[in-house]
């Protein structure tokens, strides 16, 4: 793909901030958002008239206590690009944003706007250092992840075939990750860990843990739809 349809060609390293507690975002993966609150209109607004980003990142614990005003954020997010949207008549939005990319936060920049920004880097991935060693990890995915959702009829079959496309196991492991119901703070550790290989490990660990733990299958899948 050129770099001029490239879905980050508008990039310019300023990212517009959404915090939301209880969602971490991954790259690769579609969520569909109701937005209500007026700055996160405006922030809308200006994502739809300009280049249609937004970051998604998560709060810090206690972030309660600072929700209307500017709780501390973790410093890696996901920019994610609106795909479809739907005004409303009364100003809120219902969009369906798309994962693109890891980023750091490395600054918040002062404005006028209800809402925040930052200045941002791109974050690229470390591959897998052998293909042997890839199709090793995709298959102790493919027979652990689906033990978490015994319980959760058709569905199974669609995650099953998830799992065996030819997707890359990175972006593997982040759908798994977004997908399942897991800690907020451990899917966090995952957007963080740049080495696929260390990632998939990491959550390999945590689902074989989780295996043993039959309430989890109980737990909705796909994430239900978020509000801001």
């Amino acid at each position: 793909m050129s770099e001029a349809f490239s879905p980050l060609a508008g990039f310019t390293g300023t990212a517009r901030l959404f915090p939301l507690p209880n969602l971490v975002f991954f790259p690769h993966v579609m969520q569909p958002l109701h937005i209500f609150e007026p700055r996160y209109r405006q922030m809308t607004a200006d994502a739809l008239e300009g280049d249609r980003l937004i970051a998604l990142v998560l709060p810090r614990p206690g972030w309660e206590k600072d929700y209307a005003g500017c709780p501390p954020i973790y410093s890696v997010a996901t920019l994610g690009k609106i795909v479809a949207d739907q005004k409303l008549d009364d100003g809120r939005y219902n969009i369906l944003l798309r994962g693109l990319s890891r980023i750091h936060l490395v600054q918040e920049i002062p404005q006028c706007k209800l809402y925040r920004k930052a200045k941002a880097e791109l974050l690229v991935e470390s591959p897998v250092s052998s293909a042997t060693k890839e199709r090793r990890l995709r298959k102790r995915l493919i027979s652990t992840a689906p033990a978490l959702l015994s319980n959760q009829g058709a569905v199974i079959d669609q995650f099953r075939k998830l799992l065996k496309t030819d997707l890359p196991i990175g972006a593997l492991c982040d759908l798994i990750a977004f997908a399942l119901p897991l800690d907020m703070e451990f899917k966090q550790s995952l957007l963080e860990e740049l080495d696929v290989e260390a990632r998939t490990r990491l959550l390999l660990k945590h689902l074989s843990g989780l295996a043993k733990k039959p309430q989890m299958a109980e737990l909705p899948f796909p994430p239900e739809f978020s509000v801001n």
